[in-house]
């Protein structure tokens, strides 16, 4: 069975069962392994990718919620890493290990697109469901305020 839906603005095809998670047809079927398997119950946020835009967990949305639809993963922000949330994560040392971070800037890609000056509220709301066992949430807050700043500017 053929779904076909766009991803980072490229069309796509994928020939897996409807019932498949996102999650896997990203890594294992397009290649693309910016996005992690966290938990795998949509409760730690390492799998966050836009769907039309909005932030989803790609563990729990099966392949048939994404037929036409445009899927971006954590691929999209730049490939150089000069997107601003990525210029301000290495300026403020947000990684250790790493592993939840494309989820921490889907998450907070999707809150600065539609605020462009957060209150420290509105990150803790919009990355409320990001789990970083590293404890690096002081950095990431600090890094969505100075993205935003430079994202207000250009």
């Amino acid at each position: 069975m053929s779904t076909k839906f766009n991803v980072n603005g490229r069309a796509v095809s994928v020939n897996a069962e409807p019932d498949t998670p996102l999650l896997w047809v990203i890594r294992d079927e397009l290649g693309m392994t910016g996005t992690k398997f966290g938990c795998g119950v949509a409760l730690c946020g390492a799998c966050t990718v836009h769907l039309n835009g909005q932030p989803v967990r790609s563990c729990q949305t099966p392949l048939s919620a994404v037929a036409g639809k445009k899927v971006a993963t954590v691929e999209s922000l730049s490939r150089n890493n000069t997107h601003p949330l990525q210029v301000a994560w290495i300026k403020h040392d947000v990684p250790q290990c790493g592993y939840c971070q494309s989820g921490q800037l889907m998450s907070a890609a999707a809150l600065l697109k539609g605020n462009s000056n957060p209150s420290d509220t509105d990150i803790d709301a919009a990355m409320s469901g990001n789990i970083c066992r590293c404890g690096t949430y002081p950095r990431i807050k600090a890094a969505i305020k100075d993205a935003a700043s430079t994202m207000r500017k250009a």
